[in-house]
């Protein structure tokens, strides 16, 4: 006897256009969609609203009393004259060098502190001791640069602390005078935000080391292999994706090297060299009333930004085979 054979027709399959499939899916995960609702809206009204004020960068745009955005859609095209005027101005070098300065010393420090501090807590083995490390390194974070910077103006200043040290030690007899020389700022900058995110960034390497199959750990101590060599072939290369994301957003953020800090810790002694993009335009559009101007510059560091993401994205994806998008 032959076995019995069940043929399916065409007319037999249900085949659904794709516009009834999507309004399936969105039937039944109706609760997901709502609960993106609130984050949804946020973006629209608070990311993607205010880029209409990108237009300002095109016009000589002069506050009025006849409102916002009538003054902004009627006041002269210029074209890119703003963006020529910042470029063949004599400042953009200076604020390009402080910038990339500042956060390439920032990324030199910040980014591999984090992973080091996640795989040093994850091999404390006392639970109580671990937690309080975890704690420890995630306060600075919640401090704001307010407060940080006075914590930092005074470790550093001519009695402070970092002084007493250096002449307790002998290393200088003077006080070194760190805020007012411009050659030290950048690295204060650097170790400060270090200080300051290096507990908080931890948490998502925590969160992908305990991922790992504790198996894989117990399979290489029965192999002979230590804690440094566990680090080495199991824990880092299970951290590779994460680290590889990170650092493409890292590398986008590269001209935003903080308002805050440089602002709060700059001064006039120190201008030179504390003087970045965010500030820059800052004094010239609120202090001195050079609104199209500094959204120029503004939106040039948002542009760059941009093909930063994109080109080292590429780049990752091509070399690892992993990326952000």
């Amino acid at each position: 006897m032959k076995p019995a054979t069940t043929l399916q027709t065409r007319s037999d399959i249900n085949i659904s256009p794709p516009g009834k499939r999507r309004w399936a899916i969105l039937k039944q995960q109706k609760y997901l969609f709502l609960m993106m609702l609130p984050g949804l809206i946020w973006a629209i009204v608070f990311a993607y609203t205010p880029m209409v004020g990108l237009y300002m960068s095109f016009v000589n745009y002069q506050p009025t009393l006849g409102g916002f955005w009538s003054t902004l859609f009627t006041s002269e095209f210029v074209g890119f004259e703003w963006f020529r005027y910042f470029f063949n101005n004599g400042d953009f070098w200076i604020v390009m060098r402080n910038t990339l300065a500042s956060t390439l010393i920032t990324l030199l420090f910040s980014f591999p502190m984090p992973i080091l501090i996640a795989i040093a807590i994850n091999e404390i083995k006392n639970v109580k001791f671990k937690k309080t490390v975890q704690t420890a390194s995630y306060l600075p974070y919640f401090i704001s640069w307010v407060i940080a910077a006075n914590i930092i103006v005074t470790l550093l200043s001519s009695d402070g602390a970092i002084n007493g040290i250096l002449k307790f030690f002998h290393i200088t007899n003077e006080s070194v005078l760190f805020l007012q020389n411009g050659k030290y700022f950048w690295w204060i900058v650097a170790l400060g935000n270090t200080w300051k995110d290096m507990g908080y960034s931890s948490i998502m390497y925590l969160a992908a080391i305990s991922s790992i199959n504790p198996e894989l750990y117990e399979a290489a101590k029965v192999d002979g292999a230590n804690r440094f060599k566990q680090i080495r072939f199991i824990t880092l290369p299970h951290l590779k994706p994460t680290i590889v994301i990170l650092l493409i957003l890292a590398l986008g953020g590269i001209l935003n090297a903080g308002f805050d800090q440089h602002f709060l810790l700059g001064n006039d002694l120190t201008r030179d060299y504390s003087d970045v993009l965010s500030t820059y335009s800052f004094r010239y559009g609120i202090q001195n009333g050079m609104f199209s101007y500094a959204a120029a510059v503004g939106m040039f560091s948002s542009v760059v930004a941009f093909i930063i993401v994109v080109i080292v994205n590429y780049t990752a994806k091509k070399l690892n085979g992993q990326s952000l998008f």
